[in-house]
């Protein structure tokens, strides 16, 4: 890792240059919620003052930049006496400005299924390494619990990362791409008062963190309270409507349909991502199916993020954003389901 100081009328000028030859998306506001308060999403921007650098945090994560709800896999074409096949890895560079560090978090534990895993996806594989993120670091909100799963600090996954220190940026450079693209902007390198307010931001967005959840030794927990009357209280609130997982930096359970047009001579295949909230998820051949209510496929949701990604990587699969918490209509969050959990039996 590289350490670098930029001031923030030269970070702006750095930006403008990135926007002028890269396709880049930032976070902008999109609308209000019923309180008043700014949505933002990710969306693409064409000069640096379209972007709100002091955002809170975005509705859903940039996962579906990697991750799209619905994309085409190939495309089959019967042409003589054979099929032509097209298939499409191609993905033209761009930039992403702004990511929490939570977010960045969770590309790098879907780097390890769809990169490192036992079944890399060319298609992610395509739009990762074509991807230069930037990301920025803030305050936690009130309800945020990275501090506990300790996704609030990160050293990969991102080409930059920018630390406010004041009247500059504090850059950790972790690519070669990023420390080329920065020649063309003065940088320094960083002075003892730097890293001083450096080290002080870091312990300030810890201190941040409100909320805690304790998830210590939970893989073996969740055994214990597998059959909990826990899962029947919050699982009979679940509405099924999988709004947890379109904004989940992590869920990425997905589903493959093949349509053939009705000339017989054309066809595709197309990925789209599930929820293993949904009704349908577990459904097989013959109408069986394996996870019938929303106590099942809710306690499931939770083994997955909890249990079996922990079992296999060491950690969990869920980052603490609370995404799901703010965003579910039932007011369902893992800090009050996993504390259900264990005051059970004390």
């Amino acid at each position: 890792m590289i350490y670098k100081t930029i001031s923030k009328p030269e970070f702006k000028k750095f930006v403008n240059l990135l926007i002028k030859e890269n396709p880049t998306f930032g976070p902008v506001e999109v609308a209000k919620n019923t309180k008043g308060k700014p949505i933002y999403q990710f969306e693409e921007v064409h000069s640096y003052d379209e972007i709100e650098i002091d955002y809170t945090m975005s509705y859903s994560s940039i996962k579906n930049f990697f991750l799209p709800f619905k994309e085409t896999l190939s495309k089959f074409k019967y042409e003589g006496n054979d099929w032509k096949q097209e298939i499409k890895y191609r993905v033209h560079p761009r930039v992403l400005i702004g990511p929490r560090a939570s977010d960045i978090s969770g590309l790098v534990k879907l780097d390890k299924i769809f990169v490192t895993g036992h079944f890399p996806s060319a298609y992610y594989i395509a739009r990762r390494k074509n991807t230069f993120i930037i990301g920025m670091d803030n305050k936690a909100l009130p309800d945020a619990f990275c501090l506990s799963p300790e996704d609030h600090d990160i050293r990969t996954g991102f080409n930059m990362f920018c630390s406010d220190i004041g009247d500059k940026y504090y850059i950790s450079i972790n690519s070669s791409k990023a420390y080329n693209y920065l020649k063309k902007v003065k940088t320094a390198n960083p002075t003892k008062a730097d890293d001083k307010k450096f080290i002080e931001r870091k312990k300030l967005i810890q201190n941040s963190f409100k909320t805690k959840v304790d998830i210590s030794g939970l893989e073996n927990f969740l055994d214990i309270e597998f059959k909990s009357p826990i899962w029947t209280k919050w699982g009979e609130k679940c509405l099924s409507c999988g709004t947890c997982a379109a904004v989940c930096p992590t869920c990425y359970c997905y589903g493959v349909e093949e349509t053939i047009e009705v000339n017989l001579l054309e066809s595709r295949k197309e990925q789209r991502l599930h929820s293993c909230n949904l009704v349908d998820f577990a459904k097989v051949a013959g109408g069986h199916n394996f996870r019938p209510t929303s106590v099942d496929r809710l306690k499931y949701r939770y083994y997955h993020q909890y249990r079996g990604f922990a079992e296999n990587d060491d950690e969990t699969l869920c980052v603490g954003c609370n995404r799901c918490g703010r965003a579910c209509l039932a007011d369902i969050n893992p800090k009050d389901v996993i504390n259900d959990l264990r005051m059970e039996n004390l």
